[in-house]
């Protein structure tokens, strides 16, 4: 654009052309500038999206594993108290409590089991036919606990546990046999591998099965350790907790009982996410004010090697707005600029940085107006004193300067 068309476009035209060739000419203090501009931009928009995008990762992981489920515990159990039974009657339970899909009994006893030549110590869980739809459980082969087998020697093995012992996922026959305790008890299912969900007290790929009846085989100490319930579509969880808790605690006399609402605690893990982040954000804020007072340091040369150009300007008519105003706009330019450039890089090093760690990529709106908007008022911000320190020149005194 020639001289003639920016002339032609007005005063601003004019100021914004003119910033652009003294950036240019300040060189590398410009470029350092606006790379201090566009780090903070990028420490921003980067460490705001990779803390969003594993957030999003947990989340998911977490809910995949069954939001609606709740998980009764028995806390505080006193050996002076009525004693905590080996199993619960859920059906009277569940005809109590309809908001509910399914609930399970589940009490956990270690034994060595023993299958073949092959021994592995593992928790055997004591449940009913219900765990399966309430844990979301697969078969690999064979079948699962039944009503019918209500205090039989019936046992289905996780996956960990029966590759442990050497147990095929072949079609199984009566004559598959598993040692626990002093009974031999018939493998009827093998379980496909469960992903490991913290939220529950079940290690489902490293147990083994039972009815819960057939527990008192193995041990006269057996006691109920925790109830385990899936709660109908649209319902609250947090209302069918508190009616659980009510219905088990007319039924366990004496006994505390503390319902865990999974759905709560993921609220909870999102909101620390969000700290998190937020603190991630900071730190890139506080690069972020280092480039601002470099932004502050090349305007403020700029300043400085052109009082005598300034001195002239002002001789020839211009007011203090305009020069602040001429000033501010080089500040802003550098701004723009940086923060844009450090946007871009900022996503790229998000992505990236998902990319290695299997995450997925979510990029978030409110990263990229929070990074851009912080540099832009950074840059303006510190380009503000330098602007007005020019603007208050006397025009006299920048004259005599050499």
């Amino acid at each position: 654009m020639s001289r003639s068309d920016v002339l032609a476009l007005g005063p601003w035209a004019m100021q914004v052309a003119e910033s652009v060739h003294n950036l240019l000419a300040m060189g590398q203090r410009s470029w350092l500038g606006l790379l201090g501009i566009a780090v903070g931009s990028a420490s921003i928009v980067a460490l705001l999206n990779i803390g969003r995008s594993a957030s999003d990762d947990a989340m998911a992981t977490f809910k995949g594993l069954g939001t609606d489920v709740l998980v009764a515990s028995f806390p505080g159990f006193d050996s002076r108290r009525t004693p905590m039974p080996g199993t619960l009657d859920t059906r009277s339970v569940h005809f109590a409590m309809p908001e509910l899909m399914q609930l399970a009994p589940v009490s956990q006893y270690a034994v060595k089991v023993r299958a073949g030549g092959a021994e592995l110590d593992a928790s055997v869980i004591g449940t009913s036919a219900a765990l399966m739809p309430v844990m979301s459980l697969e078969l690999a082969s064979g079948r699962f606990i039944s009503r019918l087998d209500r205090s039989g020697l019936f046992a289905v093995i996780g996956d960990e546990a029966a590759s442990a012992l050497g147990i095929e996922t072949r079609p199984l026959r009566p004559g598959d046999l598993l040692g626990l305790g002093d009974y031999q008890f018939q493998i009827i299912g093998i379980l496909r591998p469960q992903p490991h969900n913290p939220l529950l007290p079940v290690p489902v790929d490293s147990s083994v099965f039972i009815p819960a009846h057939s527990m008192a085989r193995l041990s006269s100490s057996i006691r109920l350790g925790h109830v385990i319930a899936r709660v109908q579509p649209n319902v609250d969880a947090s209302v069918a907790a508190q009616s659980l808790q009510r219905q088990l605690q007319e039924r366990l006399r004496g006994h505390e009982v503390n319902v865990q609402v999974p759905r709560q605690l993921l609220d909870g893990l999102r909101r620390q996410a969000d700290i998190f982040a937020w603190l991630l954000a900071g730190l890139g804020g506080i690069s972020l004010l280092v480039a601002g007072v470099g932004v502050m340091n090349v305007m403020l040369m700029s300043v400085r090697e052109r009082r005598r150009e300034i001195g002239v300007r002002m001789a020839l008519g211009a007011r203090p707005r305009d020069i602040r105003s001429l000033f501010l706009i080089e500040a802003a330019h550098l701004s723009v600029v940086g923060a844009l450039l450090g946007a871009a890089f900022g996503c790229g090093i998000a992505w990236l940085f998902t990319q290695l760690n299997g995450w997925p990529l979510n990029l978030s709106f409110d990263a990229l107006l929070l990074g851009v908007g912080s540099s832009l008022m950074t840059g303006l911000f510190f380009g503000c004193y330098p602007a007005a320190l020019a603007a208050r020149l006397s025009p006299a005194v920048a004259l005599r300067d050499d």
